[in-house]
């Protein structure tokens, strides 16, 4: 038997690049897929329902099983259709990966409302409309796993404060949604590639970057049974590479008798809780030095 074999997974966003190697993965180990995918360009322009069609097709042509989904996932009505979709054509769903995504990148300073709203939609909300439904399903019926995507942008980036934002919230989604949903037999877990996309053109000088189809098996893997023990986790994947991210929590503490005042906090605060480095800031040292230099950071 194939390791996915009689499972019924949706994939959002499964029309191109990381979606779409997820759904063929899926269904090379056996699962038949429920393919949505609104089919718009990077910035959310333009929707086609064309690449799922075309991805349901390449897959039949594997003698795979798969079915297309047009819906929307910034809409609620969107996330219960994919289940639907699901339910109406295999009678059962067994587990969701949230891909869909779009970008609308500027500064801070510069970036509007309208770019700030359709990301987090996407990205975030979109994450919910589909882990809504199907958590309601996988409780009903004691079993089911959910898969979020996020990025490590979450960590920080600095023209995507909307992308960064979503991405953050969606690591949250996932680690609550695995604390709620522990008891049932649910597992929530997130995945964060580096890997070609239309969305991974902006991307630091000197970061090597994987093929879509190295971040599925990983995907394949956590959708099965044998990653039934595996929840609230952030996997980071490269190509060859996968880690873990750690959990968070608090470092250091400094404690005292009552209220603090400004003038005790400004004499104790750096020297007996300090900060935690932010990566970022060395990258972009390191790159305003390099391009000081005539030099890619790598060299």
């Amino acid at each position: 038997m194939a390791y996915l074999d009689g499972k019924v997974i949706a994939v959002t966003g499964a029309g191109r690049g990381i979606g779409r190697a997820v759904a063929l993965d899926a269904v090379r180990n056996g699962a038949r897929v429920v393919v949505n995918d609104y089919g718009v360009a990077v910035d959310g322009s333009e929707p086609t329902s064309e690449v799922a069609n075309a991805v349901v097709a390449e897959i039949k042509e594997l003698g795979g099983e798969a079915v297309a989904n047009p819906s929307s996932v910034t809409e609620m009505e969107g996330g219960e259709s994919i289940v639907q979709s699901a339910l109406d054509t295999w009678g059962r769903l067994d587990g969701v990966v949230c891909v869909a995504g779009i970008l609308r990148e500027r500064m801070l300073f510069n970036m509007a409302e309208e770019e700030w709203d359709p990301v987090i939609e996407t990205h975030l909300k979109g994450t919910f409309t589909l882990f809504r439904p199907a958590s309601a399903l996988f409780r009903k019926q004691r079993s089911g796993t959910l898969i979020g995507f996020t990025s490590g942008a979450f960590a920080a980036s600095v023209a995507q404060a909307n992308y960064s934002s979503a991405k953050g919230g969606i690591v949250s989604l996932v680690r609550s949604a695995a604390a709620g949903l522990h008891k049932y037999g649910v597992t929530a877990n997130c995945i964060a590639p580096t890997a070609k996309s239309r969305m991974s053109g902006q991307v630091p000088f000197g970061l090597e970057m994987g093929e879509p189809e190295d971040v599925a098996p990983l995907v394949s893997f956590l959708l099965g049974d044998g990653a039934r023990h595996i929840t609230g986790q952030v996997y980071h994947i490269n190509g060859g590479q996968i880690g873990v991210y750690n959990q968070p929590g608090i470092e250091r503490s400094m404690w005292k008798d009552g209220r603090w005042t400004v003038d005790e906090i400004g004499r104790c605060l750096d020297t007996q809780v300090g900060q935690e480095p932010l990566p970022i800031l060395e990258r972009l040292e390191m790159m305003a030095q390099a391009a000081a230099a005539g030099k890619k950071p790598n060299e």
